[in-house]
C-alpha cells in the first residue's frame, strides 16, 4: 500500500519528524491509496490494483503531535492508519475503504472468481 500525493509516493515514515511532515503535507487535502492484492491457486495467478481518493480534516500542528504520539503513523504508509485514531483525521473516503487499510476486499472476491473459487461468507468453495 502506498500513499501519492501531488505525484510523490508517500511510504512509511523512517521516524516521527517525517511523520510530521508526511501528516502537514496531507492535512486538508486529498491524496490517492493505491494498493494490490494477489493470488495463487493450482497453475493460475491472478492480481489486481485499487486506487481510492482520500480527503483528510484540515490538522493543527498539535494534532499532529498528539496523533503521532500514539505510535500508530510509524507502520503506515502516508503516516495514518484509517482503522485506528486515524480516522478521526480523515474527512472522506472515495472507494473501497478496505483498500485504505491495506487488503482490497472487493478485488479480492473478483481476484478468488478468476481463479474459480467463490467466496462463501466464510469459506472458499469449488464450482
Amino acid at each position: 500500500t502506498i500513499v501519492v500525493v501531488d505525484g510523490d509516493v508517500l511510504g512509511k515514515p523512517r521516524d516521527v519528524h517525517e511523520a510530521a511532515r508526511m501528516l502537514s503535507r496531507l492535512s486538508g487535502r486529498s491524496h490517492t491509496v493505491i494498493t494490490a492484492v494477489a493470488a495463487a491457486w493450482r497453475d493460475k495467478l491472478e492480481s489486481a490494483v485499487e486506487e481510492v481518493g482520500v480527503t483528510f480534516h484540515p490538522l493543527s500542528d498539535r494534532e499532529i503531535r498528539e496523533y503521532i504520539a500514539t505510535g500508530e503513523p510509524m507502520d503506515k504508509a502516508g503516516a495514518y492508519g484509517i482503522q485506528g485514531f486515524g480516522a478521526t483525521i480523515v474527512q472522506r473516503v472515495d472507494g473501497d475503504y478496505f483498500a485504505v487499510m491495506g487488503l482490497p476486499l472487493q478485488k479480492l472476491v473478483r481476484v478468488l472468481a478468476r481463479l474459480g473459487l467463490r467466496y462463501g461468507f466464510g469459506a472458499l468453495e469449488e464450482p
